[in-house]
């Protein structure tokens, strides 16, 4: 078992990876909780032993069950269960349970503490770390939601066992974006190392390179911004696919995609060259991930979700690999990214 403490100013808390960590749920509920409302989905049967009487409560499955009114529902739901702000909330699931069980723990009585037992590797290596709690809107994904950190999260990656290979490539693609954040350029090839080892200690170096971000930037004023590297084009793909669009990707094929375009934006800029690029396009090929555009797309399509991407100052702003490793880049010229979405397929 390896423990992760993610050391915030003030309080800490800690992400506890291996095989059979989900045994260890009672130790990581605050002290006092009576009783807990367990936030989970049809389907996800993991065994449960809080310590304490707990209610299930089930949300939608898929991108849709990120919505206002799901978070609205869980409230009542916490309401009629008799959850005291002196209880907690369980979420268990992949990152739709996690994002919309936080948010609706930040709200509920101003805020009860919550639990995250991540049962994907998406959420696992990202999504139940860090304290990001929220849902999406017609105009855009995460528009709404909080900073509220869990006070524990258990990464029990026997519970991946049964996951479809959509959902690994989708954990995958955070995987090999995780593998350029620390990286020196011209050291190495990225991707390579990450790829060799086990599958607890891949885990593991996610959680632990986002532990150290989220201390040292908890509410992404600055170097936060760099966990979304990919992001940028991988939340537009997704939103377009929200709104009837073209596009059939989980999360993780969304960034793979959003990480090469990242890659050419940046050799476009001159920030990096050819075989810079080519290094991106080998860590995915190390993780078994594509990053081609999905056909049928045009970057009228996409622009309109990019400009409002949270990290955005009311211009077109990216994280992008350079001489000094990955940064936000602001005010990115609207020209140099329609171009490079011309160069991957999109209409102009």
């Amino acid at each position: 078992m390896i423990r992760v403490t993610v050391d915030l100013p003030g309080r800490a808390y800690d992400v506890l990876v291996g095989r059979g960590a989900v045994a260890a749920l009672a130790e990581m509920l605050p002290a006092g909780v009576q009783r807990v409302a367990v936030v989970t989905q049809a389907g996800i049967e993991v065994a449960l032993e809080p310590g304490v009487p707990m209610t299930r409560l089930e949300i939608p499955a898929g991108e849709q069950a990120k919505s206002m009114q799901n978070v609205e529902e869980l409230c009542r739901d916490f309401a009629r269960a008799g959850l005291s702000r002196q209880d907690a909330v369980v979420a268990v699931g992949g990152g739709v349970v996690t994002d919309v069980a936080g948010f609706a723990a930040a709200c509920y009585l101003r805020g009860v503490d919550y639990v995250n037992v991540a049962t994907t590797l998406l959420a696992q290596v990202d999504a139940a770390v860090g304290g990001k709690t929220g849902v999406n809107l017609p105009e855009g994904k995460n528009l709404v939601g909080a900073f509220w950190q869990p006070a524990g999260v258990i990464c029990d990656t026997d519970t991946l066992a049964s996951l479809p290979d959509r959902e690994w490539a989708s954990g995958r693609g955070e995987i090999a974006k995780c593998a350029f954040l620390e990286r020196v350029p011209g050291e190495g090839t990225p991707g390579a190392a990450l790829a060799e080892k086990d599958l607890v200690e891949q885990v593991a170096y996610c959680v632990s390179l986002k532990a150290a971000v989220v201390a040292a930037d908890e509410r992404e004023g600055g170097r936060r911004m760099l966990l979304n590297y990919g992001h940028t084009l991988a939340h537009a793909l997704e939103a377009v696919s929200l709104a009837g669009g073209p596009v059939d990707l989980r999360h993780g094929e969304a960034v793979a995609v959003g990480l090469m375009f990242a890659a050419r934006l940046a050799q476009r800029l001159g920030r990096i060259d050819d075989e810079r690029v080519a290094e991106h396009r080998a860590a995915l090929d190390a993780f078994g991930l594509g990053g081609d555009m999905p056909e049928g797309l045009g970057a009228d399509d996409l622009l309109p979700y990019m400009a409002r991407d949270k990290k955005a100052r009311h211009d077109l702003t990216f994280v992008l690999d350079g001489p000094k490793g990955v940064e936000p880049v602001l005010g990115v010229a609207m020209g140099d990214v329609v171009a490079v979405l011309g160069e991957m397929g999109c209409a102009r």
